[in-house]
């Protein structure tokens, strides 16, 4: 096949909605990357004394990635990681937008479940090989 017919294949690929082999490869390790920083700050959490309640709630709201407790309070946990902080840093990454749907899949996680103790938001930052930042009380 020709560049040419490449790059063809390519925008109709586009126009139609289609991924690429390439691009679903890509798509799924940005999944398992996720999925290996979230076991990593998991397993620092459990180290620190919390405990697991839930892992990877989902709601039409959103996702929540950690639900844990430490003693009475219950704990939601957004954890991010970045390669590097060309573009911001793991931390800066959860947006006001970010905040407000981890807030109302909350709520529906706090509906659902009947929920009525204290809570408190956190977020495990990870950028690139730097040590893991646990935020408590992000926001």
């Amino acid at each position: 096949m020709t560049k040419l017919e490449q790059g063809l294949l390519a925008e109709f690929s586009e126009l139609l909605g289609l991924q690429s082999v390439k691009q679903e490869r890509q798509a799924l390790t940005h999944l398992q990357k996720g999925e290996k920083y979230e076991d990593f700050a998991l397993q620092y959490l459990l180290e620190q004394g919390l405990s697991l309640v839930e892992r990877n709630y989902r709601c039409r709201m959103g996702e929540l990635d950690l639900i844990m407790q430490e003693k009475e309070a219950l704990v939601i946990i957004e954890v991010r990681y970045r390669a590097n902080d060309r573009y911001g840093s793991a931390s800066e990454s959860v947006s006001k937008k970010k905040q407000a749907r981890i807030i109302a899949a909350t709520k529906h996680y706090i509906v659902t479940h009947k929920v009525n103790r204290p809570m408190r938001f956190d977020v495990v930052a990870i950028t690139g090989d730097s040590p893991l930042n646990w935020i408590k009380n992000a926001f």
